[in-house]
């Protein structure tokens, strides 16, 4: 198992940026595949980005492309997301996961997350 636990979200304006850590612990960090995914109130989870065990390939949504920056440091069990040029509509509790699956494509869908961290709120002012 491993467990998961966000930091790094708060209240931001609009053009503004924020970096989200996430920091794993128990079982080893470079056995799974890792994910940000993000739930606006009254909507569904959604996917924002997913990275290999290694840290080599990356995977977002066309929206999130260029804005968001996934990484991690597996020296230190983190991941990251970098969020740039924020708008109000990406005002949400961001979430990470983590998932044994290393199909990238398939790392989209939150099915394939048995564990998920705490969440943690960004909130952007327009």
């Amino acid at each position: 198992q491993v467990q998961l636990v966000e930091s790094g979200g708060g209240l931001v304006q609009a053009g503004g940026s924020l970096r989200l850590s996430c920091a794993a612990s128990g079982r080893s960090f470079t056995s799974y595949s890792m994910a940000w995914f993000r739930q606006a109130p009254g909507k569904e989870r959604e996917f924002v980005a997913a990275l290999s065990r290694s840290g080599s390939t990356s995977y977002s949504t066309n929206s999130m492309k260029g804005r968001f920056v996934i990484s991690r440091d597996n020296a230190k069990n983190t991941v990251y997301l970098q969020m740039n040029s924020l708008e109000p509509e990406d005002t949400a509790v961001y979430y990470c996961a983590a998932s044994s699956v290393v199909t990238v494509t398939l790392l989209k869908y939150p099915t394939n997350y048995p564990y998920w961290g705490q969440g943690t709120q960004v909130t952007v002012s327009s």
